[in-house]
């Protein structure tokens, strides 16, 4: 039987890590389609209940399990939106960090172009939670509230003090006015886990215990 599990790249290494990660986070696997994804679901599960598929060769196993883990929660299984993929990180970053160095002279550009961003930011971190540690909607809420009005404080307060400063001095603004968002998205959206800590397991998956 092919191991769908094992990874060609050691987990173990820098160099196999990025490896694995540069394959999972291909931007191309965000057009893979439903009966694709069906498809290495199955071949995937069928491994793990230990059923043999002697269709399926090492190189469609491995493909398979890129593509499985480029596209399903790792803790809860499901499928993930399209847009809190890795796989969507570089294309929908480029937009939105190309918006926001053009789009930024004005209070209404600012507010708009921090509104899409922070959006997608709350989208790729509920998206890619930790699901053993529970997150309610009055949290995702309360991050999403908090990281948008504190990028849009932080880009106009930047702006006001960037008036006379150099054209190329002001693209910097809305790097200050994200970083300063994430300080607060990040920490609420994972505050359970920062209480709670996380679950550690064996390497066969047996949850051994809690890590704060």
């Amino acid at each position: 039987m092919v191991e769908v599990g094992r990874l060609p790249w050691d987990q173990s290494t820098f160099t196999g890590r990025l490896n694995y990660f540069a394959r999972v986070t291909d931007l191309r696997l965000m057009f893979a389609t439903s009966s694709t994804l069906k498809k290495v679901e199955g071949i995937v599960t069928a491994y793990r209940h230990g059923i043999s598929l002697p269709h399926v060769t090492k190189e469609e196993a491995i493909r398979a399990r890129v593509i499985y883990d480029s596209a399903f929660h790792p803790d809860t299984g499901d499928k993930m939106n399209v847009i809190g993929r890795m796989s969507a990180q570089v294309p929908c970053g480029i937009l939105l960090i190309g918006g926001m160095m053009v789009f930024y002279k004005t209070t209404p550009q600012v507010v708009v172009m921090q509104f899409f961003n922070q959006t997608f930011n709350t989208i790729v971190n509920y998206t890619n939670r930790n699901a053993k540690s529970k997150t309610n909607n009055i949290q995702v809420a309360t991050g999403y509230v908090g990281a948008t009005s504190g990028a849009v404080i932080a880009s106009i307060g930047l702006n006001s003090l960037a008036v006379k400063a150099p054209p190329l001095l002001k693209r910097w603004v809305p790097f200050g006015a994200v970083a300063a968002a994430n300080f607060i998205n990040i920490p609420t959206m994972r505050q359970r886990e920062l209480v709670d800590g996380i679950i550690v397991t064996d390497k066969d998956g047996n949850a051994l215990e809690s890590c704060s």
